[in-house]
């Protein structure tokens, strides 16, 4: 899937009004995505994203400290979100649950998987969730 094209399926389906909107959504999302995630697997990540979008999983602004592979729960993942996004917690949960289910059908060899199986239970939820569930 191409910047463009992932962009533009991000603005439909969170229904935002531009496509300045979508990029903020993806960019809060992944790079909260990026704090979370083991290093190894946010690079293979982004390496199946287009280069731009990727990029946001490996550029992690550091909340509290810990960095990459941050223990945190879907709380503090929503939370990072709406602070990003400059959103409520439901439109960023919103968000993060449309930008997570683009990123799974951009991406091949089961990666969706190995993000899922990172993850705890309660932010598992986000990334299987989709933008109708």
């Amino acid at each position: 899937m191409q910047h463009d094209e992932m962009i533009g399926q991000v603005q439909a389906r969170a229904r935002l009004p531009s496509r300045g909107d979508a990029e903020t959504a993806c960019r809060a999302t992944l790079e909260t995505l990026g704090e979370r995630l083991p290093e190894g697997l946010a690079d293979n990540l982004a390496a199946q994203l287009p280069r731009e979008i990727g990029e946001n999983l490996r550029r992690t602004e550091v909340f509290g400290g810990a960095g990459t592979g941050e223990r945190f729960d879907r709380h503090d993942f929503i939370e990072r979100v709406a602070i990003r996004a400059h959103a409520d917690d439901s439109q960023a949960t919103y968000i993060a649950r449309v930008v997570l289910e683009v990123v799974g059908e951009a991406t091949q060899g089961g990666m969706m998987t190995k993000v899922k199986d990172a993850l705890p239970d309660d932010i598992r939820e986000l990334v299987t969730a989709g933008s109708t569930g």
